[in-house]
């Protein structure tokens, strides 16, 4: 674990913090689409156009030369930025590392002089966040991570609502019909929340995991307040072997609270693709807050890419894609001749966290366009 100050002052305090391929890049381009469009359906795919179970699309293509085929373009599913993890210190404007906002664009601040986000969580609001897809799709089988700095300048509230941020996805959380406050309709999540105390209950940090189909699981072991002023570093690690949330909160670099857990059972999954710092709307919710703080020193890590070390090429005169594949993911292999329209020229295979071969038997002579479709 690495301590760290020398960003403390970016946040306004003087404390201690602890903070827990290049290959194809500027080559030809071609039928890109919005990070995570989709028609809300959580099983998404990674599609240059966008089909009705979408994520994360966007493709990019490879050129190889032939004397016989005089052009053969290998495409693959590609994200918005570099699968991997990933920091952010605000050193430099955020919008230019891929990072977005949707809703109430007033509520996050970049400030360029203390290089930290101002945030606002104003439940009054249309849902709001400021997010970063993270080039994959997360489920209740695979590792990930999240840790970030937080300093509350002040904070207040009727009744039940929460700061957020966490994992999402960003499909769900922008219909219509997704609602925080109910407590049933806001699928796909894994985030760190604090309420703050309203009548007789106590302030509470929390951590909490929806599935896709809204079924509830949280941790509200810590009851103690968020005081504001003071420096609080977050850190969540869910691990997919054994299904477990952890969140450890620190307070002015020491530990604050206990270390929360939280076990999901194996008949409950989620689709989370973005991590984002989320300023929810209290419609149909019971309370409502409004606070502001700020946000820095975020890092990242997603669940690997579905596909690694892709090559293409011919065998034994046969055109084939090579890559490794992870499990619970799958491939199929697609065509084109004039990008007008993609076709289907290999079953469909399961991916086993090894080599996946999907081949072109009946190539044409002339030249073709390939892409390998990544779907869960």
């Amino acid at each position: 674990m690495d301590v760290r100050t020398s960003r403390s002052r970016n946040l306004g305090v003087q404390n201690t913090a602890t903070t827990g391929n290049a290959f194809g890049k500027g080559l030809l381009r071609f039928g890109m689409n919005k990070a995570q469009s989709g028609r809300g359906q959580p099983h998404s795919r990674m599609l240059a156009r966008v089909p009705r179970r979408v994520a994360i699309p966007t493709i990019f293509g490879v050129r190889q030369c032939s004397a016989v085929l005089g052009c053969l373009i290998l495409a693959f599913a590609f994200f918005t930025q570099p699968v991997g993890a990933f920091e952010e210190n605000f050193s430099t404007d955020p919008a230019a590392h891929g990072w977005k906002i949707l809703g109430e664009t007033s509520l996050f601040h970049w400030n360029s002089t203390n290089q930290n986000l101002e945030v606002t969580w104003d439940s009054s609001k249309t849902n709001s966040y400021f997010y970063k897809t993270l080039g994959t799709i997360g489920t209740a089988s695979d590792s990930f991570s999240l840790s970030f700095d937080l300093v509350l300048l002040d904070i207040t509230n009727q009744g039940a609502f929460e700061i957020s941020i966490g994992f999402l996805n960003i499909v769900n959380a922008t219909a219509t019909n997704f609602f925080r406050g109910t407590g049933r309709d806001s699928p796909n999540l894994v985030e760190f929340a604090y309420f703050p105390a309203f009548s007789f209950f106590q302030p509470t940090i929390s951590q909490v995991v929806v599935s896709t189909n809204n079924a509830f699981l949280y941790n509200h072991d810590n009851l103690i307040e968020m005081t504001t002023g003071d420096l609080f570093h977050i850190s969540m690690a869910y691990v997919g072997s054994n299904r477990t949330l952890t969140t450890i909160t620190q307070k002015n670099g020491a530990s604050y609270g206990v270390p929360q857990t939280i076990t999901v059972p194996t008949n409950f999954d989620f689709r989370i693709a973005s991590v984002s710092i989320s300023s929810y709307s209290d419609a149909k919710a019971d309370g409502s807050l409004l606070a502001h703080g700020i946000v820095d020193n975020i890092e990242v890590t997603p669940p690997p890419p579905p596909i690694q070390n892709l090559t293409g090429g011919f065998n034994n005169e046969i055109w084939q894609a090579q890559f490794l594949s992870r499990s619970n993911w799958v491939y199929t292999l697609e065509r084109t001749t004039d990008f007008l329209g993609w076709t289907t020229i290999a079953p469909a295979q399961q991916g086993n966290d090894t080599n996946v071969v999907l081949q072109d038997t009946n190539a044409p002579m002339l030249q073709a366009c390939y892409r390998v479709r990544a779907e869960r």
